[in-house]
């Protein structure tokens, strides 16, 4: 089979496809779901049908960072379940997967993958896989981020970087979860999109926000915004930036979770969250797509097609 590898680190002429082993069917890997010993258990194969790229892609090629090369790069998968020994997965189902790359080396982008049934998530039946490939990574960095920042109704948001994938999706989950949320963008032409989102305000200048008026602040661009926290508010980066010098700011890295990839799926089937495709590419065309994505200023994700 073939997959996107790197040997070193370093620009997008790095990424090499290259034909590699298909993974070895562990013992009891069907081509029919049997039971073993819970819901989650065993391994799924899966024929990958798209991935994207997140920001960690690029940088876990460019930086010197994640496991031992050579190393299949991806986080996010969308496919076709070929083999499986979870109870939960049957052949031909569509399924979404996050797995952390960076810290186990188990990379994505690959003709076929075989993941933990831990990780797998039915994929939203009303998206294409192309679509449902931009979920994993930046859904459940959203989902996480919010949930450690404990909103509740009366909470006013601010989102940085509103625009961008993780960005735009914790919009939406914030109003979905009855929160007033405002964004920060960069570019002028993201402003309607994020208040499409459902933010009420949306700012293009850190300088214009009013100070103190925040309870909560997700950082996803790393802004220091923290002069438009409230005493005593909250504050989560997901960004790569140094955390600013206010009380009880955090980093909250994600977690792999199958669960809240069942969750996204779930409010994007109920018509209550939305994800943006902004360019696709054949997967062969993998070095392409990271200069345009590292580009930066689209308005959706950039898509890997297998």
């Amino acid at each position: 089979m073939r997959a996107v590898r790197i040997d070193a680190h370093g620009g997008p002429e790095v990424l090499t496809v290259r034909e590699i082993a298909a993974p070895e069917p562990e013992s009891g890997l069907e081509s029919k779901s049997e039971p073993e010993s819970g819901p989650g258990a065993g391994e799924v194969l899966v024929r990958t049908v798209a991935s994207s790229l997140n920001p960690v892609d690029w940088k876990t090629r460019a930086w010197g960072v994640g496991p031992a090369l050579p190393a299949t790069l991806g986080w996010d998968l969308a496919g076709i379940v070929v083999a499986s020994s979870a109870p939960r997965f049957a052949v031909g189902d569509r399924v979404i997967a996050m797995s952390a790359q960076l810290a186990t080396g188990l990379g994505t982008w690959a003709e076929l993958v075989r993941l933990p049934a831990r990780l797998l998530a039915h994929a939203p039946t009303t998206l294409t896989l192309a679509e449902a490939a931009t979920l994993p990574l930046a859904g459940t960095t959203a989902v996480q981020a919010l949930a450690a920042l404990r909103l509740e109704s009366r909470t006013r948001l601010l989102v940085t970087g509103a625009a961008g994938a993780v960005g735009g999706l914790a919009v939406q989950l914030a109003r979905q979860a009855g929160v007033s949320v405002d964004g920060l963008v960069s570019r002028p032409e993201h402003v309607e999109v994020v208040r499409e989102f459902g933010a009420s305000t949306v700012t293009r200048s850190a300088a214009e926000l009013p100070p103190g008026a925040y309870d909560a602040v997700l950082d996803t661009a790393g802004v220091d915004v923290s002069r438009a926290l409230a005493d005593g508010g909250s504050y989560i980066s997901v960004a790569d930036a140094p955390l600013p010098d206010v009380p009880g700011a955090a980093k909250n890295y994600v977690q792999e979770s199958a669960e809240d990839l069942t969750e996204l799926a779930g409010l994007v089937d109920a018509g209550r969250l939305k994800v943006r495709v902004a360019a696709h590419y054949p997967f062969t065309e993998v070095r392409a797509a990271h200069e345009r994505f590292e580009a930066g200023g689209l308005p959706g994700k950039v898509v890997l097609l297998f």
